[in-house]
């Protein structure tokens, strides 16, 4: 399949809210990891979300280049070709962006979509991130609409972020305390400045205590019942069943009954980075480890080219990442759900 239309892409949320299900929002920075996450939505039979950061873009575009848009547009491009060889729906998204490079990374993707859509192309990505959590939400709500209504223009689903996620990604590091959970009034005031899908469609990742980076499971103390709150009081304000479409970030740790109740109460997106990219990296250190004198030329002698070639330990680090991507679908209840079938 091609990738997502802007019109599949609001099927895919659509059909995932009202299933109670979500898609892995796969965190990517090569060719190699993406046809990995490719490969495990596939095997899964479930549609899916890719995404890059602004550090996953920087590091595509090549180590004397350092630029987010050349990355995030060579990533892009790629995906556009390659995904049509597999039978899901994949859509394309940008992880995290603080207000410091908003004018060097989402609003120049924006504009190059909007200018696709103006010659009768579909947009490059199909949705962005505003994180605004490191600003007062006033600020932050202010920022949103303004690229809320920038997204329209370009058949772009924004995604913002109210509330603050605690650890640490890309450099941006918050701490881990009460702000970890977003309020009933933070989530009256998102609606009342975005409106519910007249200003343009978009994604919240509300935060009810999540924490990038690495934690056993437990050791994150998550509420999901602050989602079902402030979906309540939304709905009830406006009339509407679950109105809110709503993003997980920070789930490395979390336990699975809590990620299944969050799904109950609206999200439809749940962001993976920290356990993929071990499941990645893992089958390479054995590789490694267990061929340590045919990958290196020890002692003077010539090593094994079969074994250090980039492509056999490659394929087995692919291999691993999809396992955990097809994993992370069972996790979310989107396996068998593709809109292909």
């Amino acid at each position: 399949m091609p990738i997502a239309s802007p019109e599949a892409y609001a099927e895919m949320l659509d059909r995932a809210k009202a299933g109670r299900y979500a898609y892995p929002a796969i965190n990517v920075t090569s060719s190699q990891t993406l046809n990995a996450a490719l490969k495990g939505f596939a095997d899964a039979e479930s549609d899916g979300i890719i995404q890059v950061s602004t550090g996953g873009a920087e590091y595509l575009s090549g180590p004397s280049v350092k630029d987010m848009v050349t990355g995030a547009v060579a990533f892009a491009a790629y995906a556009h070709e390659v995904a049509k060889k597999y039978p899901v729906n994949i859509a394309l998204h940008t992880d995290h962006c603080p207000k410091d490079k908003l004018d060097k990374f989402v609003r120049p993707l924006m504009a190059i979509s909007q200018e696709r859509v103006k010659n009768g192309q579909e947009p490059l990505f199909q949705s962005h991130m505003w994180d605004g959590s490191a600003v007062p939400v006033a600020e932050n709500l202010e920022i949103a609409e303004q690229l809320l209504a920038e997204a329209a223009k370009g058949k772009i689903v924004l995604e913002i972020e109210v509330g603050v996620v605690g650890g640490e990604e890309d450099g941006v590091e918050n701490a881990i305390n009460d702000k970890l959970y977003t309020t009933v009034e933070d989530g009256l005031a998102m609606v009342e400045a975005l409106g519910l899908g007249e200003k343009g469609r978009y994604m919240a990742a509300l935060t009810f205590g999540n924490v990038h980076g690495v934690y056993k499971p437990g050791n994150v103390k998550l509420r999901p019942e602050v989602l079902k709150q402030i979906q309540d009081a939304v709905g009830a304000k406006y009339g509407k069943d679950k109105p809110l479409s709503l993003v997980f970030h920070g789930g490395s740790g979390s336990l699975l009954s809590e990620i299944r109740e969050a799904l109950d109460y609206g999200v439809v997106k749940m962001n993976i980075d920290t356990d993929t990219q071990y499941t990645f990296s893992r089958p390479v250190a054995d590789h490694m480890f267990r061929n340590y004198d045919g990958v290196l030329k020890v002692d003077g002698e010539v090593g094994n080219k079969k074994l250090y070639d980039p492509r056999v330990w490659g394929k087995a680090a692919e291999a691993g990442m999809a396992v955990r991507v097809a994993e992370a679908c069972e996790h979310l209840r989107s396996t068998g759900t593709t809109m292909t079938k």
